[in-house]
């Protein structure tokens, strides 16, 4: 299980580094220092299970969760036990208080990993099926962008230019081009070059070399032909 870690205090990041590593179930791919922080890993990576705190400063831990719309599996380590209410209310796997003890992690390490190979809290095919958004961060905002409106995706190294229809400036987010697109809808977004990924819904028509959406064409190569295949059912 990928795992990230969210905490505003350096020492506590160490000691749930420090416990994590004794499970050998779990892959850290992350810690985190803010929400903000945590988002960014979450649209790069896969990630399973978050150990989070609530009292940070901007977007408390509480906030955060109840923002996510697909859920990983969630433990709060907190050193309050008011809000252990509200965490238990957001269907959290545990809730643990600071400080600590490692048998008291362990088992709740155990839950979550036995939660996660009992089907992986069963958010598979039919919740992506009636999604039709995914959630940007982009300008210090989660940023709400419905998949119709999306028309074609650039990718700049670590960033991506999205550009929607009706919109005069696209939105520029910090995420790869492959995480995005493992975000999007197979049967509707294809990457068509290392670049660039259009909405079949969007495009106009398709020659040679290029795909045309509005009044932008969008380049494709030759290694791409079979995905033009697919988008078209016509050999190109």
């Amino acid at each position: 299980m990928n795992c990230i870690i969210i905490d505003d205090e350096p020492l506590a990041l160490e000691l749930l580094e420090d416990n994590i590593r004794m499970v050998d179930n779990l892959e850290l791919v992350g810690s985190c220092r803010s929400a903000a922080q945590a988002m960014q890993v979450l649209q790069e990576q896969q990630v399973d299970l978050i150990f989070c705190d609530i009292q940070m400063p901007g977007i408390s831990g509480l906030q955060f969760v109840k923002s996510l719309i697909q859920k990983p599996l969630i433990i709060f380590v907190t050193a309050y036990d008011e809000f252990a209410l509200d965490g238990f209310e957001l269907d959290v796997v545990d809730y643990l208080l600071k400080p600590v003890a490692v048998e008291r992690f362990l088992k709740a390490c155990n839950k979550a990993i036995t939660l996660f190979e009992q089907g992986k809290r069963n958010t598979g095919v039919e919740t992506e099926k009636r999604r039709k958004y995914i959630f940007l961060y982009a300008d210090y905002n989660l940023i709400k962008v419905n998949h119709d409106d999306i028309t074609y995706i650039e990718g700049l190294k670590d960033y991506v230019k999205i550009y929607l229809a009706n919109a005069p400036k696209a939105i520029i987010s910090r995420v790869t081009i492959k995480s995005l697109e493992s975000q999007l809808p197979a049967d509707d977004f294809f990457r068509v070059h290392k670049s660039y990924i259009v909405n079949l819904e969007h495009v106009h028509s398709i020659r040679k070399g290029r795909i045309k959406i509005a009044d932008v064409e969008i380049p494709f190569s030759d290694s791409y032909k079979d995905v033009i295949t697919r988008m078209t059912g016509k050999l190109t």
